[in-house]
């Protein structure tokens, strides 16, 4: 499945964004509560010129009536989406969450980072509009499950 988006510059921007998430876990430590991270953050991608909007206003709309509530997403760095946790594990109801925000939007670049643990958790994916789908990537925005797949071929 092809992606419009240019990998290298993705790449380097998800990069920018986790190691800016591992300065504040390292400062922090990890098992505060989530806006202390979202503005520790927020704070962190400007200090290293990183342009970001924290906790954008996403509006939500029925049929052509645009909804009273709405979502709040707690990151956008460019084309990519960041819902950050601070929880013991991450379950699906937080992919969940992390996708509704990528179909709305349209964005193609999620990371669902968790500093609820020791070590900073983070998670990358990739939303294809043609699918309608969201799928997990590994570091080099390759999609795990075709990863997988390749492996299982090697090794039947």
């Amino acid at each position: 499945m092809k992606m419009n988006i240019d990998k290298e510059k993705i790449k380097g921007t998800v990069y920018q964004i986790i190691g800016a998430a591992m300065e504040v876990h390292n400062e922090l430590r990890w098992g505060l509560l989530e806006p202390i991270y979202n503005e520790a953050l927020h704070l962190e991608l400007l200090d290293r010129g990183i342009e970001n909007e924290s906790e954008k206003y996403l509006p939500c709309f029925y049929k052509h009536h645009q909804l009273e509530k709405y979502y709040k997403m707690d990151l956008v760095v460019g084309e990519v989406v960041v819902e950050l946790k601070s929880v013991s594990e991450l379950v699906p109801a937080h992919r969940a969450q992390l996708f509704n925000y990528m179909r709305l939007t349209k964005k193609s670049v999620g990371l669902l980072i968790n500093f609820g643990q020791p070590s900073l958790q983070g998670e990358r994916y990739l939303y294809s509009e043609a699918a309608n789908e969201c799928f997990m990537v590994d570091k080099d925005m390759r999609r795990l499950d075709d990863i997988y797949e390749k492996f299982m071929l090697i090794h039947e």
